[in-house]
């Protein structure tokens, strides 16, 4: 039996996108022991998984990076794949001293690599995917793969049986972004706007988010919709898009978690790249307007554009 290692440190929607290529790494190990070496925010999407250990760690300062050496070291890797593509991991993956060591970009730390500086528009799934090739193995479905556990679709089932909605059309909404890119998103008044509009077709919104997207959705759901701000956990919130007919997001992490539903997801881009970090097979419903400052990758937008990419 083999010792295998998976690295996919961050971040939230990359992590995701990278389940559906850990699926395929552990269908290919089936008879071997499979380690996912992630941030300590992002354990909770792999929690749940029957076949793959969890290790975690902090992603940021040296006496974080030295005790998962350690851990690295100690454990005797025989295959490492390295899915984040970071000096950081390419240094992990060097020390691990496993005979298998497949990786992106670097050639010097891997046994097996993929060139990445020829595809600059290509998307996270896309080029992990190359990798699996290079490495031996088949492509991943383009579908993010999260694990949910029995109490988690409960707690779910409850809380739309207290909203009434058990029996009641409804969709997903996703206004807010994180506080270092409030240019990602679609006006606020735009988004009441159409919750209303789906109101008159039978169709009550929920707007979903963290704790930075608060304050934002208690002023919409004032306007109409159910207010679900940090109801959720990751693995929850893709339970509850499973029940959702589709849902309206700006670039985000909830983005990616939804898509795992399956679901149509309807997702606005303005300053990054929609080739490169779209919603893994969502990229039939990208909602931009192609101005030629955009993408600009600013987390502020200039005033003088006057957010013109998304206005």
């Amino acid at each position: 039996m083999k010792r295998v290692l998976v690295i996919k440190l961050g971040a939230l929607g990359d992590v995701i996108i990278a389940t559906a290529h850990i699926e395929r790494i552990l269908n290919e190990h089936e008879q071997d022991e499979v380690w996912l070496l992630t941030g300590v925010p992002y354990g909770g999407l792999i929690a749940a998984h029957p076949r793959i250990k969890l290790a975690e760690f902090p992603r940021k300062g040296v006496g974080a990076m030295l005790q998962t050496l350690a851990w690295v070291i100690g454990k005797k890797f025989d295959v490492v794949y390295d899915l984040q593509g970071s000096e950081r991991s390419a240094v992990i993956s060097w020390m691990s001293r496993a005979a298998k060591r497949a990786g992106m970009g670097l050639r010097f730390p891997y046994t097996h690599s993929i060139d990445i500086s020829s595809h600059q528009d290509e998307h996270i799934f896309d080029r992990l995917n190359r990798l699996l090739v290079c490495a031996g193995l088949p492509e991943a479905e383009p579908r993010p793969v999260l694990m949910v556990s029995d109490s988690e679709k409960t707690k779910v089932e409850s809380w739309m049986e207290s909203n009434a909605l058990r029996d009641k059309a409804f969709v997903l909404m996703h206004a807010g972004s994180s506080r270092r890119w409030p240019s990602k998103r679609w006006p606020p008044v735009y988004y009441a706007t159409l919750a209303a509009r789906l109101c008159e077709r039978g169709l009550e919104t929920v707007w979903v988010g963290a704790q930075e997207d608060a304050e934002l959705n208690a002023t919409l759901a004032a306007q109409g919709g159910i207010d679900a701000t940090e109801v959720f956990s990751i693995a929850e919130l893709s339970v509850l898009a499973d029940h959702a007919k589709f849902a309206v997001v700006n670039d985000s992490g909830p983005m990616h978690v939804i898509s795992a539903a399956g679901i149509p997801v309807y997702a606005f881009f303005g300053p990054t790249n929609w080739k490169k970090s779209h919603a893994v097979g969502q990229a039939g419903r990208i909602l931009l307007n192609p101005v030629s400052c955009s993408p600009c990758h600013l987390g502020q937008c200039p005033e003088s554009r006057g957010h013109r990419c998304l206005d």
